[in-house]
């Protein structure tokens, strides 16, 4: 069995499109797994949820899933508060009552199993769902995995990739596809495949979602701050 496993769209349809013709060709996944923060900051996320309505054979609810299905602004951190909250508005303005109906439903976590692996699924932490935030620290790690009952604990959230062993448990964050930071601006993924993950990334057309970005009105330091992020990563 091989597993595509994304997180972060972000409301970024050229980075998804680009992962299902170049990365995700017909055939050669069993399943796709979605990590959460299907919409919000990018462009288009009508269209990105759509397709991962129709393509996703398990998706869960992000942060920015919720603060759109909910019109919620309450939980933003300082730092991304003003971008998070414009493109909120242009998000909902998006989006009709189903489809944040849709986002409302999506559940917090998903536990699974296959080929004799038990995968939890969760879009930040277990203790926070949607808001914790840790990146590879072994330690802070280990105190989560104390409440998984599973083989395997796939995140997003940070969208920043890694593949962490900690005692018999792995951590699997795939990056984010929509919106990847850390220096790196090309979008990354993980793959499971006869029970090893491996991650991977690929080239989009940036400045397509750039013209995109600037099309939207957004006020001057955010419309710079997301240009500047979806450039350099």
């Amino acid at each position: 069995m091989k597993i595509a496993i994304i997180s972060d769209i972000h409301g970024n349809l050229d980075a998804l499109q680009v992962f299902f013709e170049s990365q995700m060709i017909p055939g050669s996944f069993d399943e796709l797994w979605v990590l959460g923060d299907q919409v919000n900051f990018g462009p288009q996320p009508r269209e990105v949820l759509e397709i991962l309505r129709d393509r996703a054979d398990i998706a869960i609810q992000g942060n920015h899933d919720h603060a759109v299905g909910f019109d919620d602004d309450s939980r933003w951190t300082p730092a991304f508060r003003a971008m998070a909250e414009a493109t909120r508005r242009h998000t909902s303005a998006e989006l009709n009552d189903e489809q944040k109906r849709y986002l409302r439903e999506l559940p917090l976590t998903v536990k699974v199993e296959r080929e004799g692996t038990r995968f939890q699924l969760v879009h930040a932490t277990p203790s926070d769902p949607h808001y914790g935030y840790l990146l590879a620290d072994a330690e802070g790690w280990a105190a989560e995995l104390d409440s998984v009952d599973a083989d395997v604990l796939l995140v997003g959230h940070t969208h920043t990739p890694f593949i962490r062993q900690i005692g018999n448990k792995t951590v699997v964050n795939p990056g984010s596809i929509g919106q990847p930071r850390r220096g790196k601006p090309r979008p990354s993924y993980a793959v499971w495949q006869d029970g090893v993950f491996e991650l991977r990334s690929y080239d989009y057309p940036i400045e397509t979602t750039v013209a995109k970005l600037e099309k939207l009105g957004h006020p001057p330091e955010v419309e710079a701050e997301l240009i500047r992020i979806v450039r350099e990563g």
